[in-house]
């Protein structure tokens, strides 16, 4: 169902009666002053993090004058609506949140804004912001495109977006079972395979680990998501597939493994249903995004409140923790851009992303992971500021063409799961197709 929450975000008609005040008080000054009454209209997904962001957004207003107006949705529609409404003339939102996978689409439709000249605007750009300390991965991940791949940092490419409630891997597992049968924490990809299929030896009825692997997306991701650490890529450098090479053969079965040692329905699971099955008890691991990690230690809600630990993503012939979730960028046809570019700055600034980190939300930056506040509220945070030493930008290819490859990959990856399709074979036939889609896309054209 479609949630949507259209919020103004200031809280009483008391305050906007007295707004002229503000205007012509505090904010006279400031940076704000030319903003403050303005209406920054933005679109959020219906995740955690931005559940946090709302209980900080009148913190924001308090400060500059500036009021905010959200439509939360639902990610699918959200997504949905924030298409549509960039292809207006004039769109009806400000500032946008975006996943990952969308940043090579809407880039290369010319409908995000590059940021570069609103932090060359010395009105604008806050001198203490710190940019060096956001989170280097989610910043190559969500925010630029042009350069190396086109999707990578390098000396042609641009920031058009900033992370916020950007995610990365990680391994929860259940302390009290792994404790009782005396079963070692995995550090490699041997032992994160042996334990997942030792558990429901030991304790019959509950699953090793919960996965994604349903049909489409989901399987894709799960795939993807034990490629990287096993030394696999996509593509080459010169975009040829080598998808169906070793690393990409044991990343299938590995995922196989995981799915056939899971919990009972495994493969019908998408993200929510797999962190679904940890809470209630019937997996003992769990690994993908941080962003489960407060869900499974609320008691009203999760059965292990209290008995999860948090490791790293194992080690295969190296780490490479996943790079997900969503940035925030101006789009190309927003109203108030440069209202919409000081909301994005206070947001992600230091003590924006502090205060969203205590409500429950994903930091975007490395001295947030490390503040002893936050780690004393939520001790999983130190893990997690350890496993984004690991955050790879490259884990999946973020071009144009990626939506029609990755649903392949998803769709294929769901018949090895379901229809014991041999794994060399099928993601062959998934090279192959992806070689006919970046042919035709023209990525070997300089090759000829």
């Amino acid at each position: 169902m479609l949630k949507t929450l259209k919020t103004t975000l200031v809280a009483t008609s008391m305050l906007a009666v007295s707004m002229t005040a503000v205007i012509a008080g505090s904010h006279s000054a400031g940076p704000y002053a030319p903003y403050a009454g303005q209406t920054v209209t933005a679109i959020f997904p219906a995740h955690p993090h931005y559940d946090a962001v709302m209980k900080v957004l009148p913190e924001f207003t308090k400060e500059t004058g500036i009021k905010v107006e959200v439509d939360q949705l639902q990610y699918l529609k959200l997504r949905e609506k924030s298409t549509l409404e960039l292809t207006k003339r004039e769109g009806d939102y400000d500032l946008m949140s975006y996943v990952v996978f969308s940043k090579a689409d809407y880039v290369f439709a010319d409908q995000l804004e590059n940021l570069a000249r609103f932090f060359m605007n010395p009105k604008l750009a806050d001198p203490t912001y710190d940019a060096d300390d956001l989170i280097d991965g989610y910043v190559q991940n969500i925010g630029v495109a042009g350069g190396k791949k086109g999707y990578l940092p390098g000396p042609t490419g641009s920031l058009f977006g900033i992370p916020f409630g950007s995610e990365t891997s990680v391994l929860a597992y259940r302390k009290d079972i792994f404790e009782k049968h005396g079963i070692k924490v995995p550090e490699t990809y041997d032992e994160l395979l042996f334990a997942a299929c030792e558990v429901p030896k030991k304790e019959p009825g509950m699953g090793g680990m919960a996965s994604r692997a349903a049909s489409g997306h989901q399987a894709s991701h799960a795939f993807l998501l034990h490629l990287a650490p096993l030394g696999g890529r996509v593509f080459d450098d010169n975009w040829q597939p080598i998808v169906n090479n070793e690393a990409g053969v044991a990343a299938a079965n590995a995922l196989k493994t995981i799915v056939d040692c899971g919990p009972e329905g495994a493969t019908t699971f998408g993200p929510a249903e797999a962190a679904e099955s940890f809470r209630q008890g019937t997996s003992a691991m769990f690994m993908d995004s941080i962003a489960f990690a407060a869900g499974f230690e609320d008691p009203s809600k999760s059965k292990v409140a209290g008995k999860v630990g948090y490791a790293l993503h194992p080690k295969g012939v190296r780490r490479g923790s996943q790079t997900g979730g969503f940035g925030i960028g101006i789009p190309k046809n927003a109203k108030n851009k440069e209202a919409a570019f000081l909301l994005m700055q206070w947001l992600t600034s230091k003590k924006g992303d502090l205060m969203i980190a205590m409500e429950g939300g994903n930091p975007s930056r490395f001295s947030t992971y490390e503040n002893a506040e936050l780690n004393a509220k939520y001790p999983y945070s130190a893990t997690f500021g350890e496993a984004l030493k690991y955050a790879d930008p490259d884990w999946r290819p973020i071009i144009p063409t990626w939506g029609k490859i990755n649903a392949d990959i998803g769709t294929t990856m769901s018949k090895v799961l379901t229809e014991g399709l041999d794994p060399q074979e099928a993601l062959n036939g998934v090279a192959e197709r992806a070689k006919a889609t970046m042919e035709e896309a023209g990525y070997y054209t300089w090759q000829k």
